[in-house]
C-alpha cells in the first residue's frame, strides 16, 4: 500500500540503509536519502517527504535533543525510529506520528509500521487539504474501505442521503447494514433528529407491535402507562428496522399502512397518529424468495426496496483488509492502553486469504481478542487461531538473513535484493493461485517479463 508522498532514510550505516531502502523500493514505495543532514529539513521539504525512517542514534547527532527535533520536522510528517533497547526512547510518545521500533531490525514489522504509518499520512493529508472533504476511505468515521466495490457504495449512499425514499439495505451478516444506515442518516438532512434502530429478531413476537407502535394505559397486563413507540421517538428522522425478513405477518401489514399513509395507531388505541419517518430497512435474508415462499408480503418488498442497496462481504474486498486491521488496532490499542504495533505481512497475507464468513464483524472481533492477548509486539501467524492458518497457501519463500536482521557482520545487498525480488514473486503467484498473468498485474510487470524472471530465476510455483 504505498504511500502518495516520499520515505526517507536517515541512517549513518550505509548498509542498513540500502537494505531498508531496497527492502521498501521492492514493496512499491518511493524512497530518497539525505547524505548531508545539515540539510534534513530541506530534503523533506523539497522532496515532499511524508514518512521519515530513522536510526535514533543517528538522529541524536543531528539533534541531541529529541523534542526539539520534533518540533522542527513538518506537522504532517511521519516519524519511524528504530534503536537499541538503551535508547530510552524506545516506548510510545504520547504523539501519533512517532512510531517505534527495536533493533535488530525486523523488516516485516518495520513494512508494518510503514503500512500504518502510510494510512494515517493518507488521512491526515486528505483533512490537512479540506477539513469538510470526506476521506475516500471512509464515509462518515463509520464505513471504511478503498476498494472500488466500497467506492461504488459511497457513492450511492451520498446520492441516496439526499432523498427521503425508502431504503432496503441487503447484506451477510456483519458486513455493516447499520454502519450504512447511520452514514445514510448522518448525510441527510435529517441527522439533526433522531437515528431510531429496532432489531426485528431480538425482540419477542407479542412485543414487537408495542416496541414500533407504542401502547396506551391499560391495552395489556403490565400496560401501567402510555407509551410512545419507535416510531413516534424517530419522528422527523430515521427509524432503522434491522433484520425486517423476520418481521411476522401481522405486523407487515400494519407497517406497509405506515409507508403507505404515513400515519399509525398506537396499541390499544383507535386514534391515528401521522409521522414523518424516513424508513431504512436491513436484511440478511433473500427476500424475493421470501416473497415466492410467501414468508414476506410482496407489496411490502416493493414499498421498502425503493432504493435497494447491496454491502459486499469483506472477501469481495479483501484489499480493504490492511485498512480495516489497522483502523481497529488503533481503536482497540487505544481503548485498552496497549501497545501492539501492528501485523506481521505475514500475519496480513493470511488473513487477506481467508475467506471470512463472518465478514467485517469477525475481523473486528479478532483484532480485538489479538490486542487483549498479545498486548504488545507484532502479531505474527503464530498468533492467530489455527482457523484462520487452515487457508494459507505454502509458497517455498527464501528466507532472509537472519530472519529479516542485519548481521553483525554485514551482508551481501545483491543476494538480499535477488531474495526480496523472488519472495515478492512466490506471493503474488500464491495470491493469484499460480495465475501469471493477475500476478504480473500485482506487481506492475508486463506478463512475458514475470515469465522471463521465472525462468532465468528458476523459481518454480506449486507443481510446474
Amino acid at each position: 500500500m504505498p504511500t502518495d508522498g516520499k520515505i526517507l532514510v536517515i541512517d549513518n550505516d550505509r548498509k542498513t540503509r540500502d537494505l531498508v531502502s531496497a527492502f521498501l523500493t521492492y514493496q512499491g514505495y518511493d524512497i530518497v536519502h539525505s547524505e548531508q543532514h545539515a540539510t534534513l529539513f530541506d530534503t523533506i521539504q523539497d522532496k515532499k517527504v511524508t514518512i521519515a525512517i530513522a536510526e535514533m542514534s543517528t538522529l541524536k547527532a543531528i539533534e541531541p535533543d529529541f523534542a526539539e527535533l520534533t518540533k522542527k520536522l513538518p506537522p504532517l510528517l511521519v516519524l519511524i525510529c528504530y534503536g537499541n533497547k538503551d535508547d530510552n526512547l524506545i516506548h510510545p510518545s504520547g504523539n501519533e506520528s512517532i512510531f517505534y521500533l527495536q533493533k535488530p531490525l525486523n523488516l516485516d514489522e518495520l513494512e508494518s509500521l510503514v503500512m500504518r504509518a502510510s494510512e494515517l499520512q493518507t488521512m491526515r493529508l486528505h483533512a490537512s487539504a479540506d477539513e469538510n472533504s470526506r476521506n475516500p476511505h471512509m464515509l462518515c468515521s463509520t464505513i471504511i474501505g478503498r476498494s472500488a466495490p466500497m467506492q461504488a457504495l459511497y457513492d450511492l449512499i451520498e446520492k441516496v442521503a439526499e432523498s427521503n425514499a425508502t431504503v432496503l439495505i441487503q447484506g451477510e451478516s456483519g458486513t455493516g447494514k447499520e454502519l450504512a444506515a447511520r452514514a445514510i442518516h448522518q448525510l441527510s438532512n435529517r441527522k439533526s433528529k433522531n437515528f431510531v434502530p429496532v432489531n426485528c429478531a431480538a425482540i419477542p413476537d407479542d412485543l414487537l407491535e408495542s416496541e414500533l407502535f407504542g401502547h396506551v394505559k391499560g391495552s395489556f397486563t403490565g400496560a401501567f402507562a402510555n407509551r410512545a413507540g419507535r416510531f413516534e421517538m424517530a419522528d422527523k428522522g430515521t427509524l432503522f428496522l434491522d433484520e425486517i425478513g423476520d418481521m411476522k405477518a401481522n405486523l407487515q401489514v400494519k407497517l406497509l399502512r405506515v409507508l403507505q399513509n404515513r400515519e399509525f395507531e398506537s396499541v390499544g388505541s383507535s386514534k391515528s397518529q401521522k409521522v414523518d419517518v424516513r424508513i431504512i430497512a436491513a436484511t440478511n435474508k433473500n427476500l424475493e424468495e421470501l416473497v415466492i415462499s410467501r414468508d414476506f408480503r410482496e407489496d411490502l418488498y416493493y414499498r421498502l426496496s425503493v432504493i435497494p442497496i447491496t454491502i459486499p462481504p469483506l472477501r469481495e474486498r479483501r484489499e480493504d483488509i490492511p485498512l480495516l486491521i489497522h483502523n481497529f488496532l488503533a481503536r482497540f490499542n487505544s481503548d485498552r492502553k496497549h501497545a501492539v504495533k501492528g501485523f506481521s505481512r505475514d500475519a496480513l497475507d493470511t488473513l487477506c486469504n481467508y475467506s471470512w464468513p463472518g465478514n467485517v464483524r469477525e475481523l473486528e472481533n479478532l483484532v480485538e481478542r489479538m490486542v487483549i492477548l498479545k498486548d504488545t509486539g507484532f502479531i505474527t501467524p503464530d498468533d492467530l487461531p489455527e482457523k484462520y492458518l487452515s487457508g494459507r497457501i505454502a509458497v517455498a519463500v527464501p528466507p532472509l538473513p537472519d530472519d529479516g536482521g542485519l548481521p553483525e557482520a554485514g551482508i551481501c545487498l545483491n543476494s538480499a535484493v535477488e531474495a526480496f525480488e523472488n519472495r515478492l514473486i512466490l506471493q503474488a503467484l500464491a495470491r493469484t493461485k499460480g495465475n501469471k498473468k493477475e500476478a504480473a498485474s500485482l506487481l506492475n510487470l508486463k506478463r512475458t517479463t514475470l515469465i522471463e524472471k521465472l525462468k532465468k530465476k528458476n523459481l518454480v510455483y506449486g507443481e510446474e
